[in-house]
């Protein structure tokens, strides 16, 4: 018997592969599988929801930025309202830092206590104006 051919396997459901041709006689622009003749492919099933199966719901999601050193828009989860942050600085593990090699490089002259004075050294404490609740704290390291 010769190999690929619907003798070889009597109970195929597809009929013999003859070659990488259609049945007319052209050639085929792509390569197919052998043994499965691409003409007898079963139809693709339709679109849609035929067996009544509940589709998945979709979900939106409000994307916001980071809040950072400046007042930023955020969901405040205490009072449920959309509100613009008030901002409050106040002194964090950089500032400490700062202080502190201020402190060994030049000695306790006062010169230490500037990164105190200084917002950009500081933490960003985030409070919702409405119910004073806070929301996040920017911290600089």
């Amino acid at each position: 018997m010769e190999k690929g051919t619907s003798d070889t396997f009597p109970n195929a459901p597809y009929p013999a592969y003859q070659g990488n041709a259609y049945p007319s006689g052209q050639q085929m622009p792509y390569p197919t599988n052998p043994g499965v003749n691409p003409m007898t492919y079963p139809p693709p099933p339709p679109y849609g929801n035929t067996a009544g199966a509940q589709l998945p719901t979709v979900m939106a999601a409000v994307i916001t930025q980071p809040l950072n050193d400046v007042p930023g828009q955020a969901l405040c989860l205490h009072c449920q309202q959309q509100v613009v942050t008030t901002t409050e600085h106040k002194a964090g593990l950089l500032t400490w830092v700062v202080c502190g090699t201020i402190c060994f490089f030049m000695g306790c002259l006062g010169c230490c206590l500037i990164p105190f004075c200084v917002d950009s050294c500081k933490d960003v404490e985030h409070r919702c104006p409405a119910c004073q609740q806070v929301l996040c704290v920017y911290k600089r390291l």
